[in-house]
């Protein structure tokens, strides 16, 4: 399978933008205390809730002594979609502080503990490219209310290679089950944007039943598409999703006829090279029985194509057909029977 399909794998049901490590923590930035104006957040709906944060420490190289930095929370209980918090950039004050806000959203809806602090100001994926450095700090209870709730439908339901699709968003209330009541503000995004959220640049409004229909490429049909709730300095939440594959197989016997017992080799391809999956040789028993009869056989990265030996087990006019099971987003599928006669 593509690289960049199994990276959106990883992002279905996106919560709040993850810290990724690059390297080991600054060296220069040394942490003595980090406080929070308050421990209890309620916040609902798309709202945000405000908590100031305030970072006690230094830099230790005086180059970096106005560097802003972010503060991390990882979730340690509750059932919200968001896994992490990060704050907004905190700047250096004059009394030698950092402080600044944390934006909350009604999706953390849990505890989260300060676990980092790391250099800022914030790229997507990480304050730049180094690790946190680790601090354990306060804890935050969230009591989220009236969550989103983010559904998609894709049409068509599985999208042909070389065709466009759309796919229609919608953002309700978990809570009610119903729309918020308003036009809201989505991001919709695909391949990078999904995990690298870069904030407002590809912004879409939904309907008043807070639904928005896209159209896409068939470009971007192998990468993952999403939508992002709007968040500073990450977003707030989102849904992202692969598209549904069909599965379509080709394959040919290197021989039509062959003595009974000797080795056949089957040469096909899976359309789309959805390489981490296997294909099966089947063999028709009966009037409708088909059933494996070798070992399953690898696809090819970026090729799509695979190898499988037939062995004839009786002489006469014997029917094959290569079958491809459901895998990741790529749907079952089986080639046009061939036949291989025994002699």
């Amino acid at each position: 399978m593509k690289a960049r399909i199994l990276a959106a794998l990883v992002v279905l049901g996106l919560g709040a933008v993850p810290i990724t490590a690059e390297a080991s923590p600054d060296p220069n930035l040394k942490i003595d205390a980090v406080a929070m104006n308050q421990t209890i957040a309620a916040v609902s709906g798309l709202n945000t809730a405000k908590v100031t944060v305030t970072v006690t420490g230094k830099f230790t190289d005086a180059e970096d002594s106005k560097t802003p930095v972010l503060v991390i929370l990882e979730r340690t209980g509750g059932s919200g979609s968001a896994t992490s918090l990060i704050s907004t950039s905190l700047p250096r004050l004059a009394n030698g502080t950092w402080s600044g806000p944390l934006y909350v959203p009604s999706t953390a809806n849990g505890t989260f503990k300060v676990t980092g602090v790391i250099h800022g100001p914030f790229f997507p994926g990480s304050g730049d490219m180094t690790d946190p450095t680790p601090f354990s700090g306060p804890s935050l209870a969230v009591t989220g209310t009236h969550i989103p709730r983010i559904s998609a439908s894709v049409i068509p339901k599985v999208v042909p290679f070389g065709k466009p699709y759309s796919i229609k968003w919608a953002v309700i209330d978990s809570q009610t089950g119903r729309p918020y009541g308003s036009r809201l503000r989505v991001e919709l995004g695909n391949d990078n944007t999904c995990a690298e959220y870069i904030g407002p640049g590809y912004s879409n409004l939904t309907d008043t039943a807070g639904t928005v229909t896209k159209s896409y490429p068939a470009s971007l049909a192998d990468y993952v598409n999403c939508l992002l709730l709007p968040g500073n300095p990450s977003s707030n939440g989102g849904l992202g999703l692969v598209v549904a594959r069909p599965g379509v197989v080709s394959a040919t016997p290197s021989k039509t006829s062959a003595k009974v017992g000797t080795i056949v080799p089957v040469n096909g391809v899976v359309a789309g090279a959805p390489s981490s999956c296997k294909v099966y040789l089947q063999r028709l028993y009966g009037a409708t029985q088909w059933k494996t009869v070798s070992p399953a056989g690898n696809i090819r990265s970026y090729s799509g194509k695979f190898v499988l030996n037939a062995q004839p087990a009786y002489k006469g006019l014997i029917p094959y057909r290569v079958y491809f099971p459901l895998c990741y987003n790529y749907q079952a599928g089986v080639s046009k029977v061939f036949y291989i006669r025994g002699t």
